[in-house]
């Protein structure tokens, strides 16, 4: 897929500049957990080194990053993933892996929950089974600070999930799964844990969150190196 023309001004909703900023966040977390830390400059996230899988190798944090401000900073051979996170850049030999909306939430008023928090290893590696990511979740995650994995079970087993990731102004949601009404299980968890905070951020299809007082708030893109 050939690159767009980029439309590029400093201009940005803050709640896309915040979700922006905080999934730059949960990526470089994850990166740490993996021995793989990233750096944080004006404009971007970068990471030097191939990033864990389904994270990306940089993550723009301001509308007016071009790819001057990213592909010399990571690894920008076959395989290199740059989240963009205002679709406003033009990255020469890279496709569009596919794009997506950034969403946002009022802080949710108190709610009753039977969602929990993982604490240990063996209930990290029944979470990360039942999403599919037992490689990606591994128990250094727990040392990490900023984010939350939580989860509810039906009966003995964890069907429903999520990660809250408290890094700044809002509460990152990710890593959704279950039915789609795991989205309301989300909501009150992130309410109980951190009361007052709006939540944000992306879905390919945002539906189920819009469903649970979410509003999408602006496109993003995920481009990749063949």
């Amino acid at each position: 897929m050939a690159g767009r023309p980029p439309h590029r001004s400093a201009d940005a909703p803050h709640e896309v500049i915040a979700a922006a900023r905080d999934n730059a966040a949960w990526c470089d977390l994850m990166c740490r957990a993996h021995g793989r830390p990233g750096t944080f400059a004006g404009v971007a996230w970068t990471n030097p080194v191939r990033t864990p899988p389904f994270y990306p190798d940089a993550v723009t944090l301001s509308p007016l990053a071009t790819a001057t401000d990213v592909l010399p900073h990571i690894d920008a051979g076959s395989g290199a993933s740059v989240k963009d996170s205002f679709a406003t850049l033009d990255l020469p030999g890279f496709e569009v892996l596919f794009e997506a909306h950034w969403i946002h939430r009022p802080a949710p008023g108190p709610a009753e929950t039977t969602w929990q928090v993982v604490e240990d290893a063996a209930t990290l590696a029944a979470w990360a089974s039942a999403c599919d990511l037992t490689a990606l979740f591994t128990p250094a995650l727990l040392e990490e600070p900023g984010a939350t994995i939580v989860y509810a079970r039906t009966g003995d087993t964890i069907t429903e999930g999520a990660v809250l990731t408290a890094t700044g102004p809002v509460v990152g949601v990710s890593n959704v799964f279950g039915p789609s009404s795991a989205w309301e299980g989300v909501t009150a968890m992130a309410a109980h844990l951190f009361p007052g905070r709006p939540l944000a951020g992306y879905e390919i299809d945002p539906s189920d969150a819009l469903t649970h007082g979410f509003i999408t708030t602006g496109p993003l893109r995920v481009w990749h190196r063949p």
